[in-house]
């Protein structure tokens, strides 16, 4: 509870219920990379009853790892009702990395050496290596735990970098305590200044977070196409966006079904390319 994917799934459920005078139930269940929630709502009825909320981690980096054994083609998938562009990686002041070209300086200089704070097999273990391919570095990847330990990390030194959303890290890169390096996403988010993206600074690392609404396999394609539209019809009222804008500097954007599934498609494409190192680092 209280991290980007309990926000938008709340922020959402609000708006679904001003809309359908339904209420949609919110349920945190944690564990084994969400591969638990995935597992719950791949089993349920296909009644319309039961959605799953998450995002690429769970659906899509969790099959990566070895993790599931199974992809997102399993469930209904009825859109995207959000993108988290807001990721940066962060490095501790105490790491003396101050920009982009000092992380490739000293990584180069001293492979391995660096240390990247990451919960092992998941979305952000994912990027590390990902960045860790596109830039010709060595990194040396270990488990610190979640956002706020690797928050905590960072401040005690005990870890160089990491890839948290800004919001979490914000005041932190505001008083100098840490250093945002660079934002993963592909366009720079409009909310957070003037950090630079990778691809700006020519590494080909573009990795965007999107949220997902899916339901059990066999379910009514009405429902599928209700809760599509639904999501565009939240996504158009602008107390949604200043919610998502101060809860997690996040912009609107929203994928109906079919290129919800396309995105997902690509997403996952790419993701691949990665399965063998990603397991066998896990």
């Amino acid at each position: 509870p209280g991290g980007d994917t309990d926000f938008n799934a709340r922020t959402f459920a609000q708006y679904f219920e001003q809309i359908t005078g339904q209420p949609m139930v919110v349920t945190n269940m944690d564990g084994a990379g969400g591969s638990i929630a995935t597992q719950a709502v791949l089993n349920a009825p296909a009644d319309g009853s039961k959605a799953l909320f998450t995002h690429t981690g769970p659906m899509i980096v969790n099959e990566v790892a070895g993790i599931v054994d199974y992809s997102f083609h399993e469930f209904d998938v009825a859109c995207i009702p959000a993108v988290d562009t807001s990721t940066v990686l962060v490095a501790s002041k105490k790491s003396g990395i101050n920009s982009y070209e000092d992380l490739i300086e000293k990584a180069k200089a001293a492979p391995e050496k660096i240390i990247y704070g990451t919960e092992l097999g998941s979305y952000s273990h994912l990027q590390g290596l990902i960045l860790q391919d596109k830039a010709d570095i060595k990194l040396q990847f270990v488990d610190s735990g979640s956002a706020s330990e690797k928050v905590a990390s960072l401040l005690a030194g005990r870890i160089d970098l990491a890839a948290i959303s800004y919001g979490s890290v914000k005041d932190y890169v505001e008083t100098g305590d840490m250093i945002a390096v660079a934002q993963f996403s592909g366009e720079r988010n409009k909310f957070l200044g003037e950090i630079p993206t990778f691809k700006e600074k020519g590494i080909d690392v573009a990795m965007d977070k999107p949220y997902i609404i899916a339901f059990p396999k066999g379910t009514d394609p009405a429902i599928i196409k209700k809760m599509s539209d639904i999501a565009v019809q939240v996504s158009k009222n602008p107390e949604y966006a200043e919610k998502l804008e101060k809860g997690f500097y996040q912009e609107v954007k929203v994928y109906e079904t079919d290129e919800a599934i396309k995105y997902l498609d690509s997403i996952r494409d790419e993701y691949m390319k990665y399965k063998d190192i990603l397991r066998a680092n896990v």
